[in-house]
């Protein structure tokens, strides 16, 4: 049996599952429990057909109507009080005195169990059922305080009784009011300008009560009530509840938490907040507060004094920040958090890198002197604006703990980097085997603008609770300024607050004044805490200013005079909180001077030291990537083929199922014909080797963790790495059990399907390569052209983070390409695009004896268009069997995957030792000697297999087709090789893409080189597809023209 607070606890869990409900079919024992009556004594007309409430505010109002301070009477917040609701009014107000939805609910679950209602509503539906009037159909239960349940009737006794129910009905209406709704009138800007009208639903008198109810008792019941409501006792006032009420609800911090849907989470939070008294910190606590404060004051102001010109994007306005974020760690690390990875923006990044993070105050300042990050004497990359540059360093928190800090590298696309965050993060939480994910904990900065306005925060949220994803919740921190560079919040979202896209997903959010350092710190540590019970994301929403313009030599005044008038003449907060400790006698005017000048001197100290300083690794490199070369330093690409004892532990595992497992028929016929490949060792499909690359790494013990969209099946249909029984809908994957059916100690592999994001999935799996080199992370996308909806990864992460922030990345990237008639869409991956993004001069041939591995060290990325099952095996082995990371994007096959053509024998996994970056002729005794070759084309990827066959159904014989595997780095030493097997052949580049797309924008340049470097007059002629803005056609019979026609121009069919 649940208490009338308890049922108050309930409905209001409830009742957004119910907003939307019709309420035009009422029961119709509901319709006749009321009747409409009007009280003469307020003047209040009530509709008492639809309210129980409004019934009791009828039967109980004192006529005395003197409005005191807790009684709104403008008419903003009483005009509409009794005209009538709407349906969505009446959906969405529970909290209106007409609306029926609290006691339809507790009508509805009373008929299910009488038990489930306070025993006050139980007396009273049962008389009514039974037909009793209104006025007569409340019973006094024992609980009440009467021995024994008597009927009400006419007896001042029963009066009584309904009196004590209705005040107590309808003080907690108040309350969930305020707990819903006390927010909207939080003083939370402290520059007083976002001034917003009481919400009518926090006026007494909406409820019925006057001034004259102030101090009239109010029955609770012991125990029925806890918390500020009546400090335990039986009774309190409406006074007492109003005046803790707005303490709580509508002071410095504003909490909204009602809509989630958990009752133990809600419950949670209101034991927090519903104190008997505010929460108060020690003297010791508060001088640390103002310690952390200044420390966060005088780093601006240093930096202002020190760098006039320079853009910083400083903390100025919100310093409240950097106490907040550090107390928020140190009760983390209590917790049990060990290792904290951050994300934010460039506003207050200098400001958390030195007094969070604390990176060497000499480093910043020799970034700020201009200092080039110069690592091995030589090793540098292009770098950054100080305002993007991360660091990790392990801290000793102030109870004593150890907690590693790593601040991810950035770019200025806000909120870009959030995924990041969490893939670092997850991974972490895996190679700690942090199960619980108690250890690792992600903590994000935002903007108020980029909060509200990017959709990369939306899709990183909803990662959140999934099973693949989940990195036991994230703790978001937003520098809310009130302004996103010149662009007011009007104009910048249509919610009330830049955090309602956290309300999706049932987090808290506390919302606090930045000029309240006390209640910021307090909010953070709350979110600390929250985090570590619920493993759920929590966010603080601090409302401050930003002191100066978009950046310290913007002028603000053009677009926002008013605020900025304001701004200049507020107090700023390290001047508010030293005074109000000085107030309080915690510590002198002439402490805090002593406090002010250390400081000082330890930044001076720092910029001296900036000035001669050189960096060292350990600023940039985690510990994880010992032994990982730089591109100075000669690394080893080691020999990528299997054993035969390899290949026969991967075909027990990848053949068989579990006894019992009921796998469909379709796929227990491919795992047979599997078998048959393994036993004959030809026939390998682009699934299987992809499997075999998988459980060969495995078994050497390396993680691989393969997500994206419809990744488990494939596409395609051709993976199907987790398969289902078709009687229970339990899940088997093979080579999750590579151990367990072979015996073989074996790594862990976590094959996935994503949400239905590219951008943030994508950024998620760069996040989780960040971490560590011992493992294959791979994304792939459900068509190749997806890729482009997580452009922002590619360009400023994936392709440039060495460069830029000299960070390595295995990351590899799957993007199913090829044309097959489809039409524009899912025909190319763009190929030309990470082309573009390459960074190698095709002006600089190196050495042949070097030029695979130097090529490879020295790249940013790697792009491979593979034409064999065996070549793509090789290539997933390669990107960590050698000592150094990069990027790989390998375009995927479509209709090659159930060419049979194109398979590879079991010899090409054992006895071709590493990845081929140019395959040859493969046919050389089906054509003409080399010399007397006419055609020497060169191509990539499927249209190998549609120039062979063309060439075969045309009898060709003077043509000589090459396939380039590896677009980038362009294999200079190969494809002189093959110029030359060719002395008098016409060079030709054929592709299956337009001109202005696919590969040959990109190699033109590099063949020009090759040209020059045998001495050989450049001749390289394209055939392909004609320039276009679309990918492909829509029309089949046009696709099958374009290909006909440039196939013929390719081997010289064509007719004149």
């Amino acid at each position: 049996m649940i208490s009338l607070q308890s049922a108050i606890k309930r409905s209001s869990n409830v009742v957004v599952q119910h907003g939307l409900r019709s309420y035009s079919k009422k029961s119709s024992t509901i319709q006749t429990l009321f009747t409409t009556t009007t009280s003469s004594s307020n003047n209040i007309n009530v509709q008492s057909s639809t309210s129980l409430i409004g019934r009791f505010v009828q039967n109980n109002s004192s006529s005395n109507n003197t409005s005191i301070q807790y009684f709104s009477t403008s008419s903003s917040s009483l005009s509409n009080v009794n005209a009538p609701k709407s349906r969505k009014e009446l959906s969405e107000s529970f909290l209106d005195g007409t609306s029926l939805v609290y006691i339809e609910d507790m009508y509805n679950a009373w008929k299910s169990d009488p038990n489930a209602v306070h025993p006050s509503w139980n007396s009273f539906f049962q008389s009514a059922d039974f037909g009793a009037p209104a006025g007569e159909a409340y019973m006094s239960p024992p609980t009440l305080g009467t021995s024994s349940a008597t009927k009400a009737g006419p007896s001042s006794a029963s009066a009584v009784n309904l009196s004590q129910v209705s005040d107590s009905m309808r003080l907690l209406l108040l309350v969930r009011a305020y707990q819903v709704r006390g927010h909207s009138i939080a003083t939370l800007d402290p520059l007083g300008l976002d001034i917003r009208p009481e919400p009518a639903e926090l006026n007494p008198q909406r409820y019925g009560f006057t001034d004259a109810d102030m101090d009239k008792p109010i029955y609770v019941g012991e125990g029925l009530i806890s918390g500020f409501l009546s400090n335990n006792a039986p009774q309190t006032t409406l006074r007492q509840v109003l005046t803790r009420l707005r303490e709580t609800y509508c002071s410095n911090i504003g909490v909204e938490y009602m809509h989630i849907q958990d009752r133990e989470m809600c419950d949670w939070l209101r034991e927090k907040f519903e104190t008997p008294k505010s929460h108060q910190f020690n003297n010791d606590e508060k001088i640390k507060i103002l310690e952390r404060l200044a420390w966060a004051d005088l780093f601006e102001n240093f930096l202002g004094l020190k760098y006039k010109t320079q853009k910083r994007f400083g903390l100025d306005g919100c310093e409240s920040l950097i106490p907040g974020m550090k107390a928020l760690i140190d009760d983390s690390a209590q917790l049990g958090v060990n290792q904290i990875v951050i994300g934010m923006p460039h506003r207050g990044r200098l400001n958390v890198l030195a007094n969070v993070v604390r990176k060497p105050l000499q480093a910043i300042f020799n970034e700020f002197n201009g200092g080039v990050v110069s690592l091995e004497g030589e090793y540098s990359g292009t770098g950054d604006v100080k305002y993007h540059l991360g660091t990790s360093y392990d801290r000793v928190t102030g109870r004593g703990n150890n907690v590693h800090l790593s601040l991810v590298a950035n770019p200025s696309h806000l909120e870009a980097v959030n995924p990041v965050v969490e893939g670092k993060v997850r991974a972490k939480q895996h190679y700690s085997g942090d199960q619980e994910r108690s250890k690792a904990l992600a903590i994000v900065l935002h903007g108020d603008a980029s909060m509200a306005g990017q959709g990369v925060v939306y899709e990183t949220l909803h990662l959140s609770n999934l099973t693949h994803y989940s990195t036991g919740g994230t703790v978001h921190i937003v520098v809310n300024n009130q302004i996103g560079f010149t662009t007011n919040p009007s104009s910048s979202r249509s919610s009330q607050y830049c955090t309602d896209v956290g309300k999706a997903i049932d987090i808290p959010i506390f919302h606090v004044n930045g000029d309240d350092t006390e209640s910021v710190v307090h909010v953070c540590k709350l979110a600390a805490e929250w985090r570590q019970k619920f493993k759920r994301d929590v966010i603080v929403d601090i409302v401050c200013y930003r002191r100066f313009g978009h950046n310290e030599t913007d002028q603000p005044k053009f677009t926002q005079p008013l605020m900025y008038n304001k701004i200049s003449q507020q107090v700023p907060v390290i001047e508010k909180y030293s005074q109000q400790l000085i107030g309080e006698g915690i510590l002198t005017g002439d402490q805090f001077n002593q406090v002010k000048a250390v400081i000082r001197e330890a930044y001076e100290k720092g910029y001296q030291e900036g000035i001669k300083y050189t960096p060292k690794a350990s600023d940039w490199f985690d510990s994880h990537w010992e032994g990982i070369r730089n591109p100075l330093q000669t690394a080893e690409i080691k020999q990528t083929n299997i054993s035969p004892k390899t290949v026969e532990i991967l075909a027990k595992a990848l053949c068989s199922l579990p006894e019992g497992f009921e796998a469909h028929a379709t796929l227990k016929r491919l795992m047979k014909e599997k078998q048959e490949v393994f036993n004959n060792g030809q026939g390998f499909d682009w699934a299987t080797a992809e499997a075999m690359a998988f459980g060969s790494l495995l078994m050497e013990g390396n993680h691989v963790r393969l997500s994206g969209q419809d990744v488990e099946r494939g596409t395609f249909s051709h993976r199907h790495s987790v398969l289902h029984d078709q009687n229970t809908g339990d899940t088997y994957s093979p080579l999750q059990n590579i151990t367990k059916v072979t015996g073989q100690p074996s790594a862990e592999i976590t094959i996935s399907n994503s949400s239905l994001s590219e951008f943030a999935v994508l950024g998620f799996e760069l996040g989780y390569s960040l971490e560590s080199p011992k493992s294959l992370v791979l994304w792939e996308a459900q068509f190749g052209d997806f890729s482009n909806s997580a452009q922002v990864i590619i360009d400023q992460f994936i392709s440039s983070g060495e460069q830029k922030w000299m960070r390595q990345s295995g990351l590899v990237m799957l993007l199913p390409h090829g044309y097959d008639g489809a039409g524009p869409e899912h025909s190319s991956c763009r190929i030309e695009r990470y082309l573009q993004l390459c960074d190698s001069d095709p002006n600089k041939i190196p050495a042949k004896e070097e030029a695979e591995r130097k090529q490879l060290q020295h790249c940013n990325m790697q792009v491979l268009n593979c034409s064999t099952p065996a070549n793509y095996f090789h290539a997933l082995r390669r990107q960590l069997l050698r000592d150094f990371r990069k990027p790989l994007v390998i375009s995927t096959p479509k209709w090659l995957l159930r060419l049979t053509q194109s398979f590879s024998s079991l010899k090409d996994f054992t006895e071709t030792t590493s990845f081929t970056r140019v395959y040859g002729e493969s046919q050389p005794n089906e054509i003409v000697a080399p010399e007397k070759v006419q055609r020497v084309v060169f191509c990539s990827g499927q249209v190998y297999y549609l120039l062979r066959a063309a060439r075969e159904q045309s009898k060709v014989k003077d043509v000589a087709i090459i396939r380039v595997e590896q677009l980038h780095p362009f294999p200079f030493d190969l494809v002189q090789e093959q110029l030359q097997l060719y002395p008098n052949a016409r060079a030709i580049w054929c592709q299956e893409e337009p001109m202005n797309m696919g590969a040959w924008n990109y190699i033109y340049h590099f063949f020009v080189s090759t040209f020059k470097s045998i001495n050989r007059p450049f001749d390289l002629t394209y055939a392909g597809r004609p320039t276009s803005a679309s990918p492909a056609v829509a029309s089949h019979s046009l696709h099958k023209l374009q290909e006909e026609t440039f196939l013929s121009e390719a081997l010289g069919t064509k007719k004149k």
